[in-house]
């Protein structure tokens, strides 16, 4: 299933990661580890953010993926399941066809 990981960054841990040098180095984990069609970086209510839209299989990868950002960052983290335009024409087919 397509979902979208948004985290939250904590603006103190976020700055310690920068300091040790580690925040680049999860950041290429967390891509490596997702292989995402998308991924963001941006400001968002005054702190560092990211989003990944990726394949998630299977459920049972919700902890490894988020613990990263909580444990290392303690960051909060959204994952929500969202369509490309592809799935929405099919849902949306899917609909007309019980009407």
């Amino acid at each position: 299933m397509r979902v979208m990981l948004h985290a939250h960054i904590d603006t103190e841990a976020g700055n310690e990661a920068i300091r040790k040098g580690t925040l680049p180095q999860m950041m290429n984990s967390v891509i490596g580890q997702l292989k995402p069609e998308a991924a963001y970086f941006f400001p968002n209510m005054g702190r560092r953010s990211c989003m990944f839209v990726f394949d998630m299989q299977d459920s049972s990868q919700l902890p490894s993926v988020a613990e990263t950002f909580f444990m290392e960052l303690g960051a909060e983290v959204e994952v929500v399941p969202v369509m490309n335009g592809d799935d929405l024409k099919k849902g949306l087919a899917s609909l007309q066809s019980r009407a």
